[in-house]
């Protein structure tokens, strides 16, 4: 079953925009899914800001 989406807006430049719809054509991914993935990368790569349990491996030292 899919997940519950909400919708948002975002700007994104003209390059971006042409170059994810060339993507689109190519592999019929929708551009949505696109941008989904790069929001996870973006919250990956920033996830030591983020509040949460610490891990087990976070507290012995352990990656």
């Amino acid at each position: 079953m899919a997940r519950k989406k909400i919708s948002t807006t975002v700007y994104i430049t003209p390059e971006q925009n042409e170059r994810l719809k060339l993507l689109h054509d190519r592999t019929k991914v929708p551009v949505a899914e696109y941008i989904r993935q790069g929001i996870d990368l973006v919250l990956e790569k920033y996830r030591e800001n983020l509040p949460g349990q610490l891990s087990l491996d976070d507290v012995t030292g352990r990656r």
